[in-house]
């Protein structure tokens, strides 16, 4: 049928897209020299948002990151948002010298409403437009000591929303945990770093950002609850003429899900968070795109587009359509076989990529040798679940659940 025949070749054509999306930006990266900032005196006050369900195993670690920052201690300020805490985290965070805000809503679940509770409390009190900017981490990270001040050049820089780099403390924990992590190296060394160098914008990705108080005042505090709030932050940027930038040399480390279940789970509401933002804000992005000759619209639109949801579509119409007698099994099995060779190539090409982030990033991560090829050889099913992942978050429900942090 004709409406099998334009699904094939809108698949073909986006899947196409991305591999050459994907190709040029690891040729710009290992071809063009990453973005370095100048000094910059060290005089900006940055508060960090920090949102914290049941934290206490790791808390500590990053408010002790923070506090032995070598950037002016001074000069940054912990705020902390206990989130329907049950344990001591709040008493933890207080303990050690931060600012706590404790939050009871079991009815807006998730990080967002957390950081607009937050922002709107510091406001009440007349303390959030005392600083020049905002970090936001999660409860997890640990930071490279000179974080905050490489962060401090990009933004004296003209930046007023940054992202920085994304490693992770488990990568060699299991193949579970080293999907993640290598998906986020990925993000980091091949995609932000080369919208960098060719002008265009990257995107927020949950940790590890700031942006600036005139961001704030503008959002009204934090407006954005969405599933993905990090991607819904970063489309509402693009919108209103922001350019986020990169900071390769701030270094964040993140821990990724070690439990399969436990990553399904959180890249379903990843996914069920996506379509969301495609819905949206794709066709206004689309729009801005085109009226404004944006690239970072298009770009940040086929993040979002629901791309494995079309192929599971077409899959399920062809072989319904064929059980119902419109086409025939023979043309669907060939289409089927023909597809079965593209998924080959897919894995081919993400075992590549997992392979060519190893090569790129080798001092930056921590495991063996041995360790990282079987990582490489497992990425392609780590990625390739996304298939499944994606169709199940159309029709899923899914809620904010905390991770298990063991620090």
């Amino acid at each position: 049928m004709a409406l099998l025949t334009v699904l094939d070749w809108l698949i073909t054509i986006l899947g196409a897209c991305v591999v050459v999306y994907q190709a040029a930006y690891v040729l710009v990266s290992f071809f063009a020299r990453p973005e370095a900032f100048p000094d910059a005196p060290m005089d900006k006050r940055y508060a960090v948002l920090i949102s914290a369900r049941n934290e206490s195993a790791v808390i500590a670690n990053l408010i002790g990151d923070l506090q032995s920052q070598s950037y002016p201690r001074d000069l940054i300020d912990i705020w902390i948002v206990a989130d329907n805490c049950t344990d001591d985290t709040a008493d933890i965070a207080r303990s050690m010298g931060c600012h706590v805000v404790e939050r009871f809503n079991t009815e807006q679940v998730g990080k967002g409403y957390a950081l607009s509770y937050l922002l709107e409390s510091m406001g009440r009190q007349g303390k959030a437009s005392r600083y020049d900017a905002f970090f936001v981490f999660d409860a997890d990270n640990r930071l490279d000591h000179h974080y905050v001040e490489e962060m401090n050049k990009a933004f004296q820089s003209g930046f007023k929303v940054l992202t920085s780099y994304r490693n992770s403390v488990n990568l060699n924990a299991n193949w579970v945990s080293s999907g993640t992590a290598l998906w986020f190296l990925r993000e980091s060394r091949f995609v932000n770093s080369s919208r960098m160098v060719i002008g265009s914008s990257c995107h927020v990705a949950g940790t590890g950002f700031m942006f600036s108080r005139e961001i704030m005042e503008r959002n009204n505090g934090w407006k954005f609850h969405l599933l993905t709030e990090d991607m819904e932050f970063t489309m509402d940027c693009v919108l209103h003429g922001d350019r986020i930038g990169y900071c390769g040399s701030a270094i964040l480390y993140d821990e990724q899900p070690t439990s399969f279940k436990q990553s399904w789970r959180q890249r379903v509401r990843w996914s069920k968070g996506y379509l969301q933002v495609f819905r949206y804000y794709g066709p206004a992005m689309m729009r801005h795109g085109i009226q404004e000759r944006d690239f970072s619209s298009v770009d940040l639109t086929l993040l979002v587009c629901p791309f494995m949801v079309l192929t599971v579509v077409r899959l399920a119409l062809g072989a319904l359509f064929a059980a119902l007698g419109f086409v025939s099994w023979s043309s669907q099995l060939g289409a089927f076989n023909g597809w079965g060779m593209g998924v080959l190539v897919s894995m081919l090409t993400m075992m590549l990529l997992a392979a060519l982030t190893v090569i790129a990033e080798r001092d930056k991560i921590r495991a063996t040798n041995k360790e990282l090829f079987a990582y490489c050889l497992s990425f392609p099913i780590f990625a390739l679940s996304y298939v499944v992942i994606s169709f199940q978050a159309i029709f899923a429900k899914p809620e904010w659940k905390p991770i298990v942090h063991k620090g």
